[in-house]
């Protein structure tokens, strides 16, 4: 995560009058990795073993823009804890009605 970005991110959310939009799940994972105990997200590189649940949650996200993945893929936890199980459920099952491959 580059110092601009984390100062971006906190500015946001210290204005409460935006919201933080990850592209990607990677960007997720990046930028949940990046936050402290605090709730600051700080300038970050490397690797890591996040792995984002509803269990988990989600604690800088507000949400994410994402392709379609594979029931029972992994990347579906991490959906239902940006978005919510019903949220999630009702967009795959008008994926399905709309005949959308993945």
């Amino acid at each position: 995560v580059p110092a601009a970005t984390a100062w971006l991110v906190n500015a946001v959310r210290a204005a409460g009058s935006g919201r933080v939009v990850a592209v990607g799940t990677t960007a997720v994972r990046a930028l949940e990795s990046a936050v402290g105990a605090d709730g600051v997200v700080r300038p970050a590189e490397g690797w890591t073993d996040l792995v984002v649940t509803p269990r988990r949650g989600v604690r800088v996200v507000d949400g994410l823009l994402t392709g379609l993945h594979e029931p029972q893929a992994s990347h579906l936890l991490m959906l239902e804890a940006v978005a919510g199980r019903e949220a999630l459920r009702r967009g795959y099952e008008a994926a399905l009605q709309e005949r959308y491959l993945w």
